[in-house]
């Protein structure tokens, strides 16, 4: 028996086998411990050195200044708290009444839509002019504007407008060439809740020089008033139709008869209105 044969069984009587080995066999690798691990160094990248940088006055100032204030705290900073502060423009000088007395047409309807004269002008409303040829033989007078004749800036607007036109008409009269139509005052009185009123006196002496420069310009040799309040403010106290009145140092002749709103109100007023109209066109002939 070969010794390679006996070498086997003496193996196999002690219980080991055949041992085989690979070739290639790996290498073994030792178990972990638990023992701390060692920190590796972290080296940051070399980083390229940044040319040197000489101050300029302007760092230094943005250097110096102070951190900018919180988003927060500027907003709760009212920024516009300084127009409060600011005063109101002036108003202008109010006109005397002699600069009214001297001015011709542009300058009269300039200083009417900006007057200062009494409470009542206010820029936020609208004066309302008068109408008509600049030169007229007769004036038609309403107290005051209305607030249909403050919306279309027109005096004695609307229907009354054209009963107006017929009135002068009926008499003979041209209203776009003959008539100049005017009012005591030239914004709309108007009370605290916006509605139409009467006059004051304050507002109709503070406007009457106005009223006597257009007199004046337009040459008017008759004037009409229409309303009764037209007709007292004009003459400045008592004033009854179905007379001719006279007004200022001229002695301008004056027939008071209804506004046309009244008679749109009432018809059968336009009888008694025609006879002042008749009044009115002998009064001038």
């Amino acid at each position: 028996m070969s010794q390679s044969a006996r070498s086997e069984i003496f193996l196999d009587e002690m219980g080991v086998g055949a041992q085989w080995k690979l070739r290639n066999q790996p290498v073994a690798i030792a178990p972990e411990t638990e023992t701390d691990p060692v920190p590796v160094p972290v080296v940051a990248p070399a980083q390229p050195s940044a040319p040197r940088h000489e101050p300029r006055p302007a760092d230094e100032a943005i250097a110096a200044a102070p951190p900018a204030a919180p988003a927060a705290a500027a907003a709760d900073d009212d920024s516009t708290a300084w127009f409060d502060e600011a005063p109101a423009p002036p108003l202008a000088e109010p006109f005397t009444d002699e600069a009214i007395a001297a001015m011709d047409w542009p300058a009269l309807k300039s200083a009417i839509a900006s007057c200062s004269r009494c409470n009542g002008c206010d820029p936020r409303r609208k004066v309302v002019p008068g109408r008509g040829p600049e030169q007229a033989d007769w004036v038609a007078i309403a107290a005051a504007p209305t607030r249909l004749d403050e919306k279309e800036s027109r005096l004695i607007a609307g229907e009354a407008g054209q009963l107006l036109d017929n009135m002068l008409k009926s008499i003979s009269l041209k209203p776009e060439s003959d008539v100049y139509v005017t009012a005591l005052v030239k914004f709309r009185p108007a009370d605290d809740e916006g509605n139409d009123r009467n006059p004051t006196v304050d507002e109709l002496t503070a406007c009457r020089p106005f009223f006597d420069r257009e007199l004046a310009l337009t040459g008017a040799t008759m004037a009409m008033t229409f309303g009764q309040f037209a007709a007292k403010g004009l003459m400045m106290g008592p004033a009854a139709r179905g007379k001719v009145m006279r007004y200022g140092a001229a002695g301008l002749p004056v027939v008071a008869t209804y506004h046309p709103d009244d008679l749109l109100r009432k018809p059968e007023d336009k009888a008694k209105a025609w006879g002042d109209l008749c009044l009115a066109k002998a009064a001038r002939d």
